[in-house]
């Protein structure tokens, strides 16, 4: 397990909310782009590079909007790339951002090589359908970086991390809390996702360990807090005997909502998340119920940024180290998870982030010697 040291705030609150307006503007434009992206690309501002200096072009493929996490992690990567717009490496990023399917995500990747960026940031819905979207982006001399999640690909490369690991880890911590046995519930996200998909696996890992812990129920709330609130609203009137729940990032808070509305006569043993939002909440249970105790896992949106380094040192030619692409499909550079938020340290966590928006994500972004250390 990492530590903390790459736990940094990226987003001033003030401009974080002035990006979630602009993801609306976004969508509109992305509709714009897809009815040019057949056209032709004369008008671009940038080619695939063949390993110079820049200034490169870089473009960002983000295909679900109803996320403050993704408002977060483009806002991160705004950030960097006025940094390295400053150091002459990068141009304004070219940003296609709305809710759509995989087909609508290949187009949004297609109208990204007509404009001639020399990398593309994808956050993907996917972990295989993109794949002949992304050779044809590489085919061209393009960088493809997935982050967030992973996807097969063998020409991309994914900077995430282990989402597997992620979720092991506070499940292994409910599941000592529990002692090894009880009744739990599990609130994940959108089923399909990768990232998804990896963390419910890396559940069922620590599960098979412990064979007097019993799943009551499996739902799915999307990655949304209303969701999250409904859902467990819904589990709490139908099961009685719930002694633990885990759940991923962006729907505990809503979850905790519900067990504080229906205040059951027993509260069960809770996997939060690291944000700002749900550790108000956290805060505010514990002034009347000081043995209330839970459990965040940072998951940075800074993911986005940290893979910006990476395909920078791939765009001046820089090759990636030998062994160090790990994953299942062995095109994946894992960066550390920034930290995690339990009873021991949470006085100090909440007390530096108490005043940001609620939706903030504890966040985390790799250095450049960081990115650095994964070429020779």
């Amino acid at each position: 397990m990492s530590n903390c040291s790459n736990r940094k705030s990226f987003v001033d609150p003030g401009r974080y909310f002035k990006y979630i307006a602009l993801l609306a503007i976004l969508a509109i434009c992305t509709a714009f782009l897809a009815a040019c992206g057949s056209s032709s690309s004369s008008s671009t501002s940038g080619s695939p590079s063949s390993g110079n200096k820049g200034p490169f072009l870089i473009g960002v493929s983000n295909g679900f909007v109803d996320s403050e996490w993704r408002s977060q992690m483009i806002s991160d990567l705004q950030s960097a790339n006025a940094q390295h717009m400053k150091q002459g490496l990068t141009k304004d990023l070219v940003i296609v951002s709305s809710d759509v399917d995989v087909q609508g995500q290949a187009q949004q990747i297609r109208n990204l090589i007509n404009r001639g960026v020399n990398a593309i940031i994808v956050d993907p819905n996917s972990p295989s359908a993109l794949n002949p979207v992304i050779k044809e982006a590489t085919d061209k001399g393009i960088v493809v970086i997935s982050v967030d999640q992973e996807v097969t690909a063998p020409s991309a490369v994914n900077v995430v991390i282990n989402q597997t690991d992620w979720a092991k880890i506070s499940m292994q911590w409910l599941a000592q809390q529990l002692n090894g046995k009880g009744n739990i519930v599990i609130i994940n996200g959108i089923a399909g996702a990768p990232a998804n998909e990896a963390r419910y696996n890396g559940v069922k890992q620590i599960l098979s360990q412990y064979p007097n812990i019993k799943v009551l129920n499996v739902v799915n709330a999307n990655w949304d807090e209303a969701t999250g609130q409904q859902k467990m609203a819904a589990i709490l009137a139908s099961q009685p005997n719930i002694d633990g729940i885990w759940s991923q990032d962006g729907m505990a808070q809503g979850a905790l909502q519900a067990i504080i509305a229906a205040n059951p006569g027993k509260w069960p043993i809770m996997v939060g998340e690291a944000r700002v939002g749900y550790l108000q909440l956290w805060h505010q249970v514990i002034q009347t119920r000081p043995n209330f105790t839970s459990f965040g896992v940072d998951n940075p949106p800074g993911a986005g940024a940290s893979g910006l380094r990476v395909a920078l040192d791939l765009l001046q030619s820089k090759h990636i180290k030998s062994g160090a692409l790990q994953g299942a499909a062995n095109n994946t550079l894992y960066i550390p998870i920034p930290g995690q938020v339990d009873a021991s340290n949470f006085a100090t966590e909440y007390d530096q982030v108490k005043n940001l928006p609620a939706a903030y994500a504890l966040d985390g972004i790799i250095t450049q010697q960081q990115a650095d250390s994964f070429f020779s």
